[in-house]
């Protein structure tokens, strides 16, 4: 007996064994994929992970449907850098493997409907659903049960196909069917009698209409031309005529088509041969990276905004490439991988693939497929977190950038992981160089470069010896005191922006809130809306006229009186981007305005068209959230203005002062990145406050060595590793039982702080309530033993009966 072990796409900790064949043993690899069956009915593609002669105990093996692959399309270290997520970020393989793969190369089962062609049928007994059913079928012999609901159009069409399978007249079957598709472009070319000059004048001759002419005579400009084939659109927009002349010509056999498979993404730009040249204090630190490299696996390149490591990465990775491996580019959002793609290929050329989520599934199929045949076309890879799990053959150099950004941490839904500590690990599987890099970096990699893990390299000057920018502090309190504000724009800063539009330069504003304002309240009696669901007041966004709940998307039309005790007396209270863009249309009604955040970067392109008219200029003043403090490069800003710094330092987070260095420096540093000095201006409530005088000092020593004490005496990374355990239900009693349940078992068998069970701020998200428990590991414990006793006690947890319900969702280094 021959059997293997797989991997399921679904959340579950364990691999599965399977039957197969002795001739099947023979030809599965590891790291291909079969198509299995699971549950009663559901065929699921399952992924190989080991092939044995060992039958399971607990239960019967099942046989394989049928394998998918001719060779292996997951690699063995690949596979070993999964389960590694799985057990360090303690969440089930079957998660790592569904989100790791491109759903395009998941099959799942469709049900497919078809009649059974023997039986006979009496019309009459049938009612009128059954009718419909059976009549399409006669047409069609099989359907979908979604193509049978919208024949219908009801969303419950179950009943009506069992009445129709207990009569035996259809049958239900599962088939598997595949997503990937290969893109395929259409050509066409003369028909071989007329590729002679007598055969040309005969065509001339024959063709009637002007219109098969002009496509005629554009055929021989164009290939005349370019030496290459032909596609239908390039005829049609050369000849000036449309794709149905085209047809016609297809169906006389004057011309004839055929299908040639393109790649998705093509690179159309010119690759420069410019060698780059580096600055004095750039090449200093590219070869101080290359001496670290050669003693440490890790290096941070700590360099001040606008310091060009950019060129410091691109000259790394032309080394690597000379040696033949590949190079993966990780960025913390998608809105950055737009600017440096175009960067890159100008170096680079076809070289550098793209992959991320705003990419449709087949394209990322085909990086899949040329990073693991290790093609030219895939040397370096960009991407956001996800490209991580590409099926890298020889992977030499990783570059994390912006590696403070907390978007490289995976929220929901598992694995949890943090793609900058998981390119660490990845690295190391494959024997290759990682280099970190940021302006602010976070206050875990920063110590690890203080004792000695990773190297540390400093770049303490902008490019070009571009002058820092100049900061101003505006109080807020003062300016309200003193009545010299318009809406939420200080005087000093109305007068900034008006001189800046004055000498043709752009303006950069940062609120990190999106809506027009996050609470609407009744004057009479004080009434907030709240979402239904969740425990947050709606936003109101003005644009669409509607309140929203930023949690769970539930909306309702704009009220207009209070829902209370109905007054019509409402105002707005707090302000968000939509509320500052439109206070800019009364304030600088010349001026071109723009706002980015989620609600307008939804598309696939969204993102690029905004980047893209903002560098061209022809926007005036960008309004946005954090998407505007990562990384991007405008040469002509010369003013940010951040709005109100203080909603920032006052979450309820133990890295809230970090994190709003952080942002406060990085959206300061889109300032004066090309000749003239730029200015900040920091309107805040707090101008004292000691976070926001080591922004404007931009003193992140003095900031690091503040906040390493806190960590210290309050036990928080870098010195305590946390576990967050979030425990959700829908009955706040049951919650609160098997919470306090959980945590005294936590408690009692673990020597060291567990903190809760905590109600959060936001304590109910989709009629769930939620609570919160906070293990802190000190350094010296042996993190696997304690995650194993956690498990353990988690394990039990879910055997009690009554507390089955409840979910519990594990987020190791949830920060």
């Amino acid at each position: 007996m021959f059997f293997i072990e797989v991997i399921l796409p679904l959340s579950l900790a364990k691999t599965f064994t399977y039957r197969i064949s002795e001739a099947e043993f023979h030809f599965i690899k590891k790291g291909m994929r079969v198509a299995v069956p699971f549950g009663k009915s559901k065929i699921y593609t399952a992924l190989v992970l080991d092939i044995h002669e060992n039958a399971p105990t607990l239960y019967e093996a099942k046989e394989i449907h049928q394998i998918l692959d001719e060779k292996p399309i997951a690699t063995e270290t690949q596979i070993k850098h999964w389960l590694w997520v799985a057990n360090y970020y303690m969440c089930g393989i079957g998660d790592v493997y569904r989100g790791a793969f491109p759903t395009g190369l998941l099959l799942e089962s469709e049900t497919i409907v078809s009649h059974k062609p023997e039986v006979v049928v009496n019309d009459s007994e049938l009612s009128d659903d059954e009718f419909l059913v059976y009549e399409a079928l006669q047409h069609q012999n099989s359907l979908k049960v979604q193509e049978i609901a919208s024949i219908l159009n009801r969303k419950n069409i179950l009943p009506i196909l069992q009445k129709l399978i207990a009569r035996d007249i259809i049958v239900l079957e599962e088939e598997i069917k595949e997503n990937y598709k290969p893109k395929l472009v259409r050509y066409v070319k003369l028909h071989s009698q007329y590729e002679t000059d007598q055969g040309l004048s005969e065509l001339l001759n024959i063709l009637k209409s002007d219109k098969q002419k002009e496509i005629v005579l554009a055929y021989f400009q164009i290939s005349a031309s370019e030496k290459k084939p032909i596609t239908v659109n390039k005829l049609v927009e050369v000849s000036g005529s449309s794709s149905a002349v085209v047809k016609t010509l297809i169906k006389n056999e004057i011309l004839e088509e055929y299908y040639l498979q393109q790649d998705r993404i093509l690179f159309n730009g010119e690759k420069t041969d410019k060698e780059l040249q580096l600055s004095e204090a750039q090449q200093n630190a590219f070869i101080a990276i290359k001496e670290s490299f050669s003693e440490k696996e890790v290096c941070l390149l700590h360099g001040v905004t606008s310091s060009g490591k950019t060129e410091i990465y691109i000259k790394l990775i032309e080394e690597y490439l000379q040696t033949g491996r590949q190079v993966l580019y990780l960025l913390p959002e998608i809105a950055l991988t737009t600017q440096l793609v175009s960067r890159l290929r100008l170096h680079f050329g076809d070289k550098v693939a793209v992959f991320h989520s705003k990419y449709s599934n087949n394209e990322r199929v085909e990086v899949w497929k040329q990073t693991l045949e290790n093609s030219e076309k895939a040397q370096i890879v960009i991407g956001a977190r996800s490209a991580l799990f590409l099926p890298f053959n020889d992977l030499g150099l990783l570059i994390v950038d912006e590696e403070h950004e907390q978007t490289f941490k995976q929220a929901d839904p598992a694995p949890r992981y943090h793609a900058r500590d998981a390119a660490i690990v990845l690295a190391n599987f494959h024997n290759a160089k990682v280099l970190l890099g940021s302006a602010t970096p976070s206050i875990e990699t920063y110590f690890n470069t203080q004792s000695e893990k990773y190297g540390l390299v400093t770049l303490t000057e902008r490019y070009n010896n571009v002058r820092m920018p100049e900061v101003v502090l505006v109080d807020l309190k003062d300016k309200h005191f003193r009545k010299r504000m318009t809406g939420h724009f200080s005087d000093l800063l109305i007068e900034e922006i008006a001189e800046a539009l004055s000498l043709g330069e752009q303006v950069i504003l940062f609120q990190n809130r999106r809506g027009y304002s996050p609470i609407i309240e009744c004057i009479t009696c004080g009434h907030v809306p709240h979402c239904q669901q969740c425990d947050v007041s709606l936003t109101f966004h003005k644009f669409k006229n509607q309140l929203r709940c930023h949690y769970c998307g539930y909306a309702i039309a704009k009220p207009t009186h209070c829902h209370s005790c109905s007054s019509i007396d409402l105002t707005t209270k707090g302000f968000g981007t939509e509320q500052i863009e439109q206070e800019l249309l009364s304030l600088f009604p010349k001026a071109k305005t723009a706002r980015m955040d989620q609600d307008t970067t939804r598309g696939k392109f969204g993102f690029e068209k905004i980047i893209d008219t903002f560098k061209n200029r022809e926007i005036d003043i960008l309004v946005g959230t954090q998407m505007l403090a990562k990384g991007l490069d405008f040469d002509n800003v010369s003013l940010v203005g951040i709005m109100n710094a203080d909603n920032m330092l006052h979450h309820p987070d133990f890295r809230a002062f970090e994190r709003s260095f952080q942002m406060m420096t990085q959206v300061a540093g889109r300032a004066g990145r090309s000749e003239k000095q730029g200015k900040v201006v920091i309107q805040t409530y707090n101008p004292s406050h000691n976070t926001i005088q080591q922004v404007t000092n931009h003193n992140y020593i003095g900031m690091y060595k503040e906040q390493l004490y806190d960590r210290q005496i309050y036990k928080y990374p870098p010195y305590f590793r946390i576990i967050k355990l979030t425990i959700k239900h829908r009955d706040f009693d049951k919650l609160k039982e098997g919470s306090m349940w959980l945590y005294q078992v936590l408690s009692q068998n673990l020597n060291m702080p567990v903190l809760g069970p905590e109600e959060p701020a936001i304590s109910r998200i989709r009629n769930e309530y939620i609570r919160t428990i906070l293990i802190k590991i000190p350094q010296n414990l042996h993190l696997g033993n304690t995650k194993k006793t956690i498990q353990k006690m988690l394990n039990s947890f879910e055997a009690v009966a009554q507390y089955r319900a409840i979910k519990v969702v594990v987020n190791v280094d949830f920060y």
